[in-house]
């Protein structure tokens, strides 16, 4: 997911130099604009489809050697 919010973030950066450059009704930075909002909404549907963690899961997470999180193997 890292990857995808790096990607958005150079391209606002991209997109407001080009702003600057060619003026904010040109038809370059509709593009530009158009690229973030379409990383941005992927960005989005990544996240909702994350599998969530329940609160189990994140306690073992931050606490690994507790007695709830010990994993027993055959």
């Amino acid at each position: 997911m890292s990857d995808i919010q790096e990607q958005l973030q150079k391209e606002r950066e991209t997109a407001r130099e080009i702003c600057n450059s060619e003026g904010a009704t040109s038809g370059e930075c509709a593009v530009a604009w158009d690229t973030v909002e379409e990383l941005s909404a992927e960005a989005s549907h990544q996240k909702q489809n994350a599998p969530q963690k329940n609160s189990l899961e994140k306690y073992c997470d931050d606490n690994p050697d507790a007695l709830e999180c010990r994993v027993y193997e055959d």
